[in-house]
């Protein structure tokens, strides 16, 4: 039996390409992060700190987190459409990277990995970024698009694991729970 200790319905849905026999469990956690951290040591931290409220359950437990990152700036979700906006806009012609840090614990074992993913937007006219926003899909996405929706229609094309961008790296992970 596996725990899930994310909310993500996304990741949900990509675990159980893995496997059936998981539940999902998530703990309130600060979430908050120190000045000038880099995307990648960021995702390794909050997908611990999801993970650790669940160590001692006697099952294997995988806590994940995704963050967008340009260069070294990380995008989280947006909390308002202007703040949407702005995100969208910074992407509009460019690539930036997805990052996504998986932890797996049981007892006293773990590990923790992170999959990078890079994402190549079309340049964007302001009305594109309005009539997604509109969309609603923006509001808990990290960078403020979802790739496996209509956020699709922004992608110019990817470099890496397209599940990395949903939300779970699967087959990294199905490689490391074979190896834990």
């Amino acid at each position: 039996m596996i725990i899930l200790a994310s909310k993500s319905p996304r990741r949900r849905e990509l675990l159980s390409l893995i496997t059936e026999d998981f539940e999902i469990m998530s703990a309130d956690v600060d979430e908050s992060l120190d000045e000038g951290i880099s995307p990648e040591e960021a995702v390794m931290y909050l997908s611990k700190i999801k993970a650790e409220p669940f160590k001692h359950s006697g099952k294997t437990v995988i806590g994940a987190d995704t963050v967008v990152a340009v260069g070294k700036k990380i995008l989280g979700k947006p909390e308002s459409n202007e703040q949407a906006f702005a995100m969208l806009k910074s992407l509009s012609g460019r690539v930036h990277s997805v990052f996504t840090g998986v932890t797996i614990l049981n007892g006293e074992s773990s590990k923790t990995f992170y999959c990078k993913t890079d994402v190549e937007f079309y340049d964007l006219t302001d009305e594109e970024i309005i009539s997604y926003i509109k969309t609603g899909e923006c509001s808990d996405k990290a960078g403020a698009y979802g790739i496996q929706g209509k956020g699709a229609l922004l992608v110019k094309g990817i470099n890496g694991d397209y599940f990395n961008v949903v939300g779970l790296p699967i087959s990294m992970l199905n490689r490391e729970l074979k190896c834990f």
